[in-house]
């Protein structure tokens, strides 16, 4: 088996994780508990195998306390919903110093342009709306959430590169 095998296995819970996310979001307007318990912690395998510094995965594990306190003001002001807070502050854990601000960048271009686009379907589709799935009817109410699950799996997912975790994968790989 290659060295990078196992590594590489618990690191797919990064993008399972997220996809994961983005379609329950979609689809019911939450990100379940256990989802972000199991992308948390299959950070700290991934990191173990990977022979991450010990001071390194504190400074992965302080950015995601930062990052869950701040969705957490987010939260509390009605800027974002609590399960993508959670989903942001796990994610966070994953990407470290070098991955912090492209994640971040590209959540944000991700969402806003996620944002723009369903308000522009809501304008223009309400005619349509009660023969569509009820997923779909929640997702263009007017005035409706918006599942800001999918701008944090699109910005996790352009940003594994920029990951310190992604980096150590490649040299094991070779």
């Amino acid at each position: 088996m290659h060295p990078a095998a196992i590594p590489m296995l618990f690191g797919l819970a990064l993008p399972v994780c997220l996809i994961w996310a983005a379609a329950s979001d979609l689809r019911t307007m939450t990100i379940p508990n256990r989802l972000n318990l199991i992308l948390s912690a299959s950070f700290f395998p991934v990191a173990v195998l990977l022979s991450l510094d010990p001071s390194d995965i504190l400074v992965h594990v302080g950015l995601a306390v930062a990052a869950l306190f701040v969705g957490f003001a987010g939260f509390a002001f009605r800027v974002i919903g609590g399960g993508d807070a959670k989903l942001l502050a796990a994610s966070t854990l994953w990407f470290g110093l070098g991955g912090l601000v492209p994640f971040l960048t590209y959540t944000a271009i991700a969402g806003g342009a996620f944002t723009l686009i369903l308000l522009l379907a809501r304008q223009s589709l309400q005619i349509y709306t009660p023969t569509l799935p009820e997923w779909i009817q929640t997702l263009l109410e007017p005035k409706g959430d918006i599942p800001y699950g999918v701008a944090i799996c699109v910005g996790g997912l352009l940003s594994i590169p920029s990951s310190d975790l992604w980096q150590l994968l490649n040299k094991l790989a070779t």
